[in-house]
């Protein structure tokens, strides 16, 4: 790999650091806006034109707040726990495919910062780490609501990523591959040989019961338990103020987009779309284009995670580990059969 190649990879990895922060930091305008939408309000509309201002005002505001660290709190883990969650947040776009390759003059720049064979187990040990940033906050901060959402986080979580690698290993039945980039290429376009190609359309119970786990692992409503105000007061960050709180509430969305992200190119094609080598374009726009329709998948991904957190009503805690283990693990281990048998019979 030559200077320029380092140069380009560098920028790519700059670019998409940017965009998840600024994804992140507009959800949270998106989710007061849509949450406005829902119980007929306006929303944020003072800070600039419609309000576009109010994120910058937000991060400003957290900033400048007061950094407080409680007497009894382990002060090193303290600051660990929302370090290490937004980091695990952060790390996971590294094997997402935003799109095929753009040619620039004489030099070919990937739309993927590394292309590793075990991308599928990639994102699988990131977002088994993130709960380790929920979990040292929540126990270095000396408060029994604090460790109480943190023990619970860790128990979902883990809970649910059980259900999630079951979900995959049926899509792994079919395309043969861990790798994120071949997984999106199998999908090309949208309809060949008389068949949709997007994995959806042939996995739709895994997409189901990934979609739920997703919901679970991103802490989102109804699965929003280990924050539960009504139970505990903040959950794992009722001792957190300023930018380390920031920290946890930036990793939340970020984890949203990751989530968004990995959803839209396992099961809905990534960055390919219907008759995308059929309009007669060059390959720079057709990759440029793909982009963006990767991009209209996530955020219509994100669209849903903030449809449902503000419709339906959170879990009981015993309701959510019966739905992990009773319902969700039967039904991932049912689809990995009917997949085995289907795919055996009609080769």
């Amino acid at each position: 790999m030559g200077l320029a190649d380092i140069v380009i990879k560098f920028v790519l990895i700059v670019i998409i650091f940017a965009i998840s922060l600024v994804v992140a930091m507009y959800s949270t305008y998106a989710e007061r806006k849509v949450a406005a939408f829902f119980q007929d309000r306006i929303g944020p509309n003072r800070a600039g034109p419609w309000g576009l201002l109010q994120p910058l005002a937000d991060g400003g505001k957290m900033f400048l707040k007061e950094e407080i660290i409680p007497t009894n709190a382990t002060p090193f883990l303290f600051i660990v726990g929302p370090s290490l969650a937004i980091l695990t947040a952060c790390i996971g776009s590294a094997v997402i495919p935003w799109g095929q390759k753009l040619t620039i003059g004489s030099h070919v720049v990937d739309l993927q910062v590394t292309d590793i064979n075990v991308g599928v187990l990639y994102i699988f040990g990131v977002v088994s780490l993130g709960v380790y940033g929920v979990m040292i906050g929540g126990w270095a901060s000396n408060n029994k609501y604090s460790l109480l959402g943190a023990i619970r986080a860790a128990s979902q979580n883990i809970s649910y990523e059980i259900s999630m690698g079951l979900s995959i290993i049926a899509l792994l039945m079919l395309t043969g591959t861990l790798s994120l980039r071949e997984i999106a290429e199998q999908q090309h376009g949208f309809w060949a040989n008389g068949w949709f190609t997007w994995n959806v359309f042939r996995q739709p119970l895994g997409f189901l019961i990934f979609i739920v786990c997703a919901f679970a692992e991103t802490n989102r409503s109804p699965f929003d338990l280990p924050e539960c105000e009504t139970e505990l007061v903040g959950g794992y960050h009722t001792e957190y103020s300023s930018m380390k709180l920031g920290f946890y509430l930036f990793a939340e969305y970020i984890n949203m987009f990751i989530s968004s992200a990995v959803m839209a190119t396992l099961y809905f094609g990534g960055y390919n779309f219907p008759f995308m080598h059929h309009l007669g374009l060059s390959e720079n726009l057709v990759t440029i284009l793909g982009v963006v329709f990767l991009f209209a998948k996530i955020f219509a991904f994100i669209f849903f995670f903030m449809w449902v957190r503000w419709t339906i009503p959170r879990f009981r805690y015993d309701q959510l580990m019966d739905l992990g283990w009773k319902v969700l693990i039967p039904l991932a281990i049912a689809n990995i059969i009917l997949t085995g048998l289907i795919t055996t019979f009609l080769k």
